[in-house]
């Protein structure tokens, strides 16, 4: 049969998405190039246009103007049109490289949930670390009655303490009154008990001989 009507011929590869983006975006950047000609022609007759003096030249370059404007317009919505096709492709690739991304993320949960199981039934058990935790916080209620047996003084006698609290305010009174006893100053030091300062010469006796002058 493949002799009668001939094989089927194979078509090249399609394009791959980014390659297809690349183009498109080789594309839009024409039409960019193309519409900056037209307006760079525009501000060329525009100015033409201004000086123009007679009616006639001056309805001609308008219609010439015209034109390039509308053309400009079609170069316009072609962008538009490619600009909108690259971004249908690129969230395309984005869709596809994000759902290569989940399936690798599924599969490496799997194998840590295959992982955590079996180390969970071969390595741990939860009776056992419950009894393991049981045991170490009776070691450690043990170890905490050794060190306070151990750090016990036995010279120090047990006082109440509430005869420690009455001796500091005996005390703090014995040592008030002390004070108020230091403060106090001494019957001989007080005011009015020195003698008067003489401060004149004092009288001579009529049986007492008068000093010679020299």
């Amino acid at each position: 049969m493949n002799r009668i009507f001939g094989k089927k011929k194979t078509g090249p590869p399609a394009p791959s998405l980014g390659e297809t983006s690349k183009g498109l975006t080789g594309r839009a950047d024409g039409m960019e190039k193309k519409i900056a000609d037209c307006e760079k022609e525009l501000r060329v007759y525009k100015d033409k246009i201004k000086s123009a003096r007679s009616p006639a030249m001056k309805q001609q370059l308008q219609k010439r103007a015209m034109e390039i404007l509308k053309r400009k317009k079609m170069y316009e919505q072609q962008r538009d049109q490619v600009m909108g096709q690259q971004f249908n492709i690129d969230q395309a690739a984005f869709s596809i490289e994000s759902a290569k991304a989940n399936v690798q993320v599924v599969s490496s949960m799997k194998q840590a949930n295959a992982e955590l199981r079996h180390t969970m039934k071969k390595d741990l058990n939860v009776g056992e670390v419950e009894d393991l935790a049981d045991d170490m916080a009776e070691l450690m209620d043990d170890f905490n009655e050794i060190n306070e047996a151990l750090a016990t003084s036995y010279a120090t006698p047990m006082v109440d303490e509430a005869d420690l609290d009455a001796e500091l305010e005996l005390l703090e009174d014995e040592l008030e009154d002390e004070l108020g006893e230091a403060d106090s100053t001494p019957a001989y030091l007080q005011a009015n008990q020195f003698p008067e300062v003489a401060t004149g010469v004092p009288a001579t006796s009529p049986n007492q001989p008068t000093p010679l002058r020299n």
